[in-house]
């Protein structure tokens, strides 16, 4: 047997026996390197560090301004005559018109209050009534406030109503304290059914404070009221001025308050007597 043999006979000899694969490494095989050349440069500029501080701006220097030209001196135009303004249509026929109705309003009254006639046209039934004291009772309430103007007022209606024909013992007067008491004092008399028709006086001046608007208005709505609710005419005779002065230059209110009790006193009677049944 030959030494060099196997330990076998007819096993190969020691240096032909097969090759045993060596146990592969347990880290992978590094990655090739790859070359310089295959690596694109960046094209971008890096960026310039930003300084710590900034450095100041040098000043700029501004122009210095040009000094103005000299003033030359015009000679002022010679003032020609103003060109005339054609006068306006609206505000001329305004002052026609209120020169007219100055014209033909009669003393002492004003064209906002200037009685006026109606054009009613024919073949209409009309019922009119006429200030007439004929046969009629009337009671005045009237304000003790302001005496020196009502007293006047009162005188003023008494005149009327004689003058209109209604006997003196046929009136009867109510004072009261102030205007505010004239609306349940018209009423009181209203509901007596003695008296055709009733007129309210008074005089209410404006002063300082808000109690003229109060007194004012429920005057004038409670002595329609009383009207309204009692079929009574109640007239009204309040004056409601700023000053005393406006007060003295309108004390004939009383005559017309009166004259207009009387009127409305005989249309209602008009209206009474077509509201009965004929027979």
């Amino acid at each position: 047997m030959s030494s060099s043999g196997g330990f076998w006979p007819g096993d190969p000899p020691a240096d032909e026996e097969e090759k045993v694969d060596q146990p592969t490494e347990m880290w992978p095989a590094p990655r090739p390197e790859v070359e310089a050349t295959d690596v694109q440069p960046s094209l971008e500029p890096e960026p310039e560090p930003e300084p710590m501080f900034e450095e100041p701006e040098p000043p700029v220097e501004e122009p210095e301004p040009e000094p103005p030209p000299a003033a030359t001196t015009e000679p002022e135009p010679e003032p020609g005559p103003e060109p005339e303004s054609e006068p306006d249509d609206f505000v001329s026929r305004a002052f026609a018109v209120a020169e007219r109705l100055l014209a033909e309003s009669p003393s002492g009254l004003t064209p906002a209050h200037v009685p006026g006639e109606l054009d009613i046209p024919d073949g209409v039934a009309v019922l009119e009534g006429s200030p007439s004291g004929a046969e009629r009772t009337v009671g005045i309430v009237v304000s003790r406030f302001n005496g020196e103007i009502t007293n006047r007022l009162l005188a003023s209606a008494v005149s009327a109503l004689a003058a209109a024909g209604v006997a003196r013992d046929r009136i009867t007067v109510m004072p009261v304290p102030g205007a505010f008491e004239l609306p349940i004092g018209a009423m009181a008399l209203a509901k007596t059914r003695r008296y055709s028709s009733v007129v309210a006086l008074g005089c209410i001046v404006r002063g300082e404070t808000s109690h003229f608007d109060f007194v004012a208005t429920e005057a004038a709505s409670g002595l329609q009221l009383a009207g309204l609710e009692t079929g009574v005419p109640v007239a009204f005779g309040v004056l409601t001025v700023d000053t005393v002065e406006q007060a003295n230059t309108r004390t004939g209110k009383g005559a017309e308050a009166a004259r207009a009790a009387l009127e409305m006193a005989d249309l209602f009677s008009q209206v009474r007597a077509q509201a009965k049944p004929a027979g």
